[in-house]
């Protein structure tokens, strides 16, 4: 039996132990395989409590089991949920008697996602919503992933593509009937009309600017400067943990640190950095080295410095807010170059309100309007820029001749099928559900 025939079961609460773990079947021996462990197909969609049996006859837990026949399941198969309780020997049992019953074996990550495409339960674009959700650290991320899920660009692109399509009929009617005088000029400036309209459409949604994509990978904030300036106080402090290890010994941060941080729903991952400074160790030199480039490579970087005569590295076209450590220390006023300017005591505590909420204005200024936005991936926007350009030389073609407009609004219409993973998406299946967790 090929694989995509097979019944498949797994795990699809979260981690065990717990109190309640649910293990999900779908396919075509779902129900033979609860009638099997339970001794009954319970009605459909009614929670029932059943005693759970091995081949032997031994009782493996008294649970509660749903049944959902296809195509009205999460998978459009047949699709049986048992609710056990959440104990690592429970679910051992469990396994193995599943793994018992002929045409069943364990499911492989986003395998039952995976079916639930395939049987037109939901298009590609939610799918990744699906994903984008699972992984979602902060409650805006939550809100975007779960519009994508609901379709916010899958029926956007649905109805683009079936307005493609109905100027594409236009165009090719006046090819068949160009002998009729002045019926294809009748039939053609409506489908102009439309592909105007439809380039104007994804031309505005494709100038978002990427934002909505960066809130689903998040602000990078890198702290950098001198050694022993209170780098890795500062990293503690903004995490609420001891992620960095603080000492008075110049050099200690020698790799990069990364912490993840929700501010006000902003994803935000601070990088603690090495002190940069010259030295001949070879060790802390690749430290300084990588510090350099992550500092580059960030959206913001939070130049911190104990002294009134620090001096700023230069940090190409990342912005840089200069952070005064140490003020309780007392170090004396300073007008402060033209940069933004923050004084703080990493170690007390003092002035990190302000700098906090400082990073907060930076996130909203920096994301926008981010949650509204349709694309969230670089594969989506990729295959509307495609379609953008299609329309473009659709437009262009016309003056050249119907049959070549007609041909690209067929690419235009190829690559939002490919968007939605209707059209020609074998190659990039693999790529997107291998991301999921098995279970799901």
């Amino acid at each position: 039996m090929h694989p995509r025939d097979q019944t498949i079961f797994a795990l699809s609460s979260g981690r065990t132990p717990s109190a309640i773990a649910i293990v999900r079947v779908s396919g075509a021996e779902a129900g033979a395989a609860l009638k099997k462990l339970a001794g009954k197909i319970p009605a459909a969609r009614m929670a029932t409590r059943a005693m759970l049996r091995d081949a032997d006859g031994q009782a493996i837990d008294d649970a509660v089991v749903l049944w959902f026949p296809g195509p009205a399941s999460a998978t459009g198969e047949d699709v049986a949920e048992l609710h056990v309780h959440g104990g690592r020997a429970v679910l051992t049992s469990l396994f193995a008697a599943l793994a018992g019953i002929k045409n069943l074996r364990a499911a492989e990550p986003g395998e039952f996602t995976c079916r639930a495409f395939e049987n037109g339960k939901l298009d590609l674009t939610e799918a990744e919503g699906l994903d984008d959700l699972i992984h979602a650290d902060t409650d805006r991320q939550r809100r975007q992933a779960l519009r994508q899920l609901k379709g916010m660009l899958g029926d956007k692109a649905r109805d683009w593509r079936a307005a493609i399509i109905g100027a594409s009929a236009l165009i090719e009617a006046g090819i068949d009937f160009s002998d009729e005088g002045d019926v294809p000029a009748e039939l053609i400036a409506p489908a102009l009309a439309r592909i105007k309209a439809l380039l104007g459409e994804v031309k505005g949604v494709l100038a978002a600017q990427g934002k909505a994509e960066r809130l689903r990978d998040g602000l990078v904030v890198a702290i950098a400067g001198p050694p022993n300036v209170g780098k890795s106080t500062l990293m503690n402090q903004l995490a609420r943990r001891e992620v960095a290890i603080v000492s008075p010994h110049a050099g200690t941060t020698r790799d990069v640190i990364e912490v993840q941080l929700d501010l006000d729903g902003y994803p935000v991952t601070v990088i603690d950095t090495a002190g940069i400074r010259e030295t001949d160790d070879p060790v802390e030199l690749e430290g300084v080295r990588r510090a350099r480039a992550r500092a580059a490579d960030a959206d913001l970087v939070l130049w911190l410095a104990d002294t009134d005569s620090a001096k700023i590295a230069h940090q190409g076209n990342t912005p840089v807010w200069l952070v005064r450590n140490k003020i309780d220390l007392g170090s004396g006023d300073h007008d402060g170059p033209a940069k933004p300017e923050f004084r703080i005591s990493a170690a007390h505590g003092e002035g990190l309100a302000g700098l906090i909420e400082a990073l907060v204005r930076f996130a909203q200024d920096f994301f926008g309007s981010a949650e509204g936005g349709l694309i969230t991936r670089e594969r989506q926007r990729r295959l509307l820029a495609d379609t953008a350009a299609a329309l473009e030389r659709s437009l262009s073609a016309i003056g050249q001749g119907e049959e070549l407009a007609a041909e690209d609004l067929r690419s235009a219409a190829t690559s939002l099928g490919r968007l939605l993973g209707r059209v020609d998406v074998e190659d990039i299946l693999d790529v997107i559900f291998r991301e999921f967790c098995i279970g799901k």
